[in-house]
C-alpha cells in the first residue's frame, strides 16, 4: 500500500514542488538564455561612457583654452588657467556715467577721487607735493599704448606686457588706479626711482588710510615688472570684487598671509 503509494504519488508531487518556487527564486538560479551575456553589453556600454566622459574632463581644460580665440586682436597669446593674459587678470571698462574729473583729462571713480582728493591734500599739509600722473583710461586708449608702443620698441608681447597690460586688462580702465608722482623730484616719475622720494615714502606710510595700494611691489606673484607709482583704490565693495583675483594670487604665492 505505501509502495503503490510512492510509486504513484511521487511524480506527481515533484512537479508540485517546482511549481511552488516563487518565480524570482526561481528566475535567479536558472537565468533565461541571452540574460547574462545582454548583462555583460550593457556594463560594458555604461563602462565605456565613464571612461569617455572622464577623459573628456581631463582634456577639456587644456583644449579650451586652445580652441578659444584669442582674448586681444591681434595678439597671439591665450589665457591662463587663472584667467590671467600675460600677468595681467581681465577688467571691465568703468562706466563714463561713474567717472569724475580729478584733474584736466584725469578721471576717477566718484569714490576714489574723492578718496584720492583727500590724500593728496593731506599730503601737502605734511609738505608733500603728491601729483596724479594718469588715472582711468579707456580700453582703446590702452590699446594704443600697448601695440604703438610694442611697434615702435620693437619688443615682444610678452615684453611689453612686463610694463603695460593689453586693452580690457588694465587696472587703469577699472577707474579704480592712479600713477603718482613727486612734484618735488619730476625726474623719477614713472620710474623705479620713485621708490626714493619723498612722495613714496609718505605714501607708503599712509596710503592704506585712502584705501590705496601698491599694485605691483618688487617680485609680485603676476610677474609684473615693479611699479612703486602704481596705486589702486581698494575702498569699496566693488573695488574689492574686481581686484580680489589679484589678492588670491597673492595670498597664494605668500602662504595665506591674510591676504584673502
Amino acid at each position: 500500500m505505501s509502495q503503490r503509494s510512492i510509486r504513484t504519488d511521487s511524480p506527481r508531487r515533484a512537479r508540485r514542488v517546482g511549481e511552488d518556487i516563487p518565480l524570482a527564486r526561481r528566475s535567479s538560479s536558472l537565468p533565461s538564455p541571452g540574460t547574462s551575456r545582454g548583462s555583460k553589453l550593457r556594463w560594458f556600454l555604461v563602462g565605456s561612457a565613464l571612461v569617455a566622459s572622464f577623459g573628456a574632463l581631463l582634456i577639456a581644460g587644456p583644449l579650451r583654452g586652445l580652441l578659444q580665440p584669442a582674448p586681444v586682436a591681434g595678439l597671439n597669446a591665450r589665457l591662463g588657467r587663472d584667467g590671467r593674459l600675460l600677468g595681467h587678470f581681465r577688467y571691465p571698462e568703468a562706466p563714463a556715467a561713474q567717472l569724475v574729473a580729478i584733474a584736466p583729462d584725469l578721471q576717477l571713480r566718484t569714490d576714489a577721487a574723492r578718496s584720492l582728493l583727500q590724500m593728496q591734500k593731506d599730503a601737502a599739509a605734511a609738505g608733500v607735493n603728491l601729483v596724479v600722473l594718469s588715472g582711468f583710461r579707456s580700453r582703446e586708449l590702452q590699446k594704443q599704448l600697448f601695440f604703438d608702443v610694442k611697434s615702435e620698441r620693437n619688443q615682444s608681447a610678452a615684453d611689453r606686457a612686463l610694463v603695460s597690460a593689453p586693452p580690457g586688462f588694465s587696472e587703469h580702465s577699472t577707474g579704480f588706479a592712479v600713477d603718482l608722482g613727486d612734484g618735488r623730484a619730476p625726474e623719477a616719475n614713472l620710474s623705479p626711482r620713485f621708490d626714493a622720494t619723498t612722495a613714496y615714502r609718505w605714501l607708503q606710510a599712509n596710503a592704506a588710510r585712502y584705501h590705496f595700494q601698491l599694485s605691483f611691489p618688487r617680485n609680485n606673484p603676476q610677474g609684473v615688472s615693479y611699479e612703486p607709482w602704481h596705486w589702486r583704490f581698494e575702498g569699496s565693495s566693488e573695488a574689492l570684487e574686481l581686484f580680489e583675483p589679484a589678492h588670491r594670487l597673492s595670498g597664494s604665492r605668500a602662504g595665506d598671509q591674510g591676504l584673502r
